[in-house]
């Protein structure tokens, strides 16, 4: 095949084409991702009739643009109400949130509007042009490797709990510890499920989500009469509507490069099979945090904590289709759904695909580069109207938060049971925000723990018990480097900063 502009000008006209799918899913998209728990796979597996009905093209549009609008949509809940819609937008509640009590939510969505759209282009763009490398970087990541990128994420319970680091790993610990119930890795065997049948899966972790974030911020909206101060509410009446965009664009076109480095984690963490969002989140707001001249801003409503996790998590949506388009590898649920898709309409995936249909791999980027610039104008003008939501008093917010967010918990697995589970971790995300406890840590280890697990005793079993495997890998020892000088470098850069 032979790659020229006149190939890539005939991608973009054909994606372009498919405006009349492109814009109608990326509306869906974002309604879905702002509602917790109901996410892309999910909306996908509801249409999959209409996408089969599709020609393939369209079809793969039209669940390209969900998918990536579906990303940026989740992180309108995290930021409005501290309420992640995915797991992949956990990280953006920590300085989203706080812009929002002081006024500032249409800048904080602006932000997150813009590191999403350009971090999702700039992954795409440089998706297209190195596809067939990027499809080799899966087969360097073994479980070794993926070990450290975990505790990557892991080391984030440290950031959030800066403030008391007692309290942070106390939460973190017991996030591990409820993510470890279910089934053991080896043997399968039933952990700590207290003879219900609904945990022999594990525990839902988006009940779970919903529970420590959704219920528990409710149940303290309750105790206050707004969720801003009384500074933002000045600051809220005080601001023209299209300024406050303006001024989030510029904050964020000011930050371009981080924009652009967040991106390529995501689209590296992306590419691997099986890790996903969430890691990609973490991972981003942790290295954002360490290379930070202001790192004592986190947490406080800093601009940069919102780029990183937004820009990451849409750089991993090229990657995860990567191992999709080029070895028939699905990187993660959604990615399974449009493979069936693909499969039903005759299309094989592999090596081949470069030789008999290039034009299909290539297109399918190519939509996504179209759907980011769609994005953009879609969704810029409506931050203004969705900051208005932050004057709702919150005796009529607080029921709707609660009654949408359970009905969430129920769609993934259609279980009552899970509803259940999200009202028992609402109480106890509510107990641990009044006794200072970081419900985020606690997520945190929900997450990331099983796959920690996962991969630390697959690495075990293939050395027979060696610990010392963890230290065999040429990439793995360089990821522990990076690793430990990521504990190491904040604590000395803190102390040179003092004197």
């Amino acid at each position: 095949m032979e790659f020229t502009f006149e190939f890539l000008a005939q991608l973009f006209m054909t994606s372009l084409g498919h405006w009349y799918v492109i814009i109608p899913a990326i509306i869906i998209g974002l309604v879905i991702g702002a509602i917790p728990g109901l996410g892309p796979a999910n909306s996908l597996i509801i249409l999959l009739p209409f996408t089969l009905a599709l020609e393939v093209n369209a079809a793969m549009a039209f669940m390209v643009a969900l998918y990536c609008s579906s990303r940026m949509g989740a992180g309108i809940p995290a930021i409005l109400v501290n309420i992640p819609g995915t797991a992949g937008a956990a990280a953006t509640p920590f300085d989203g949130y706080p812009m929002t009590q002081k006024g500032m939510a249409q800048q904080a969505l602006t932000l997150c509007f813009v590191a999403s759209a350009f971090g999702g282009l700039i992954a795409s763009i440089f998706s297209i042009f190195s596809l067939p490398v990027l499809a080799r970087a899966g087969y360097y990541f073994h479980s070794v490797e993926m070990v450290v990128v975990m505790l990557f994420g892991l080391t984030l319970i440290a950031v959030v709990s800066s403030g008391n680091t007692l309290k942070g790993l106390i939460g973190g610990m017991f996030g591990l510890l409820v993510g470890a119930i279910g089934p053991d890795v080896i043997y399968s065997a039933p952990r700590a499920t207290f003879g219900f049948l609904e945990l022999y899966d594990g525990v839902p972790v988006v009940a779970v989500l919903i529970g420590v974030f959704a219920i528990s911020e409710a149940l303290l909206m309750i105790e206050v009469e707004s969720i801003l101060t009384e500074a933002g509410k000045i600051r809220m009446a005080a601001q023209s509507a299209w300024a406050a965009t303006w001024e989030g664009v510029r904050m964020a076109l000011k930050r371009w490069w981080h924009i652009v480095w967040t991106s390529f984690i995501g689209l590296g963490i992306g590419v691997v099979p099986g890790a996903g969002a969430p890691i990609a989140a973490f991972v981003a707001y942790q290295q954002s945090r360490l290379f930070s001249k202001q790192p004592d801003r986190y947490g406080t409503g800093h601009p940069e904590g919102i780029i990183a996790p937004e820009s990451a998590n849409n750089g991993v949506t090229s990657g995860s289709l990567i191992p999709l388009l080029t070895l028939g590898i699905p990187g993660g649920s959604t990615a399974a759904v449009m493979l069936i898709v693909i499969q039903f309409h005759g299309i094989t995936l592999g090596p081949r695909i470069f030789l008999d249909r290039p034009e299909f791999p290539y297109g399918v980027l190519m939509g996504m580069v179209v759907t980011y610039l769609f994005m953009v104008g879609t969704i810029l003008p409506l931050a203004r109207y969705m900051a208005r939501v932050t004057l709702i008093p919150t005796q009529y917010l607080a029921p709707v938060i609660i009654s949408f967010t359970l009905v969430g918990a129920f769609a993934p697995r259609a279980y009552i049971f899970d509803m259940g589970v999200a009202l028992v971790f609402g109480v106890i995300g509510y107990i641990a925000r009044k006794t200072g406890y970081q419900v985020s840590a606690i997520l945190i280890g929900v997450i990331l723990g099983p796959y920690v697990e996962r991969y630390l005793m697959r690495a075990l079993r293939i050395s027979e018990g060696d610990p010392m495997v963890l230290f065999s890998s040429t990439l793995g020892n360089v990821l522990w480097a990076f690793l430990v000088l990521s504990l190491i470098l904040p604590p000395v850069i803190e102390r040179i900063r003092k004197r």
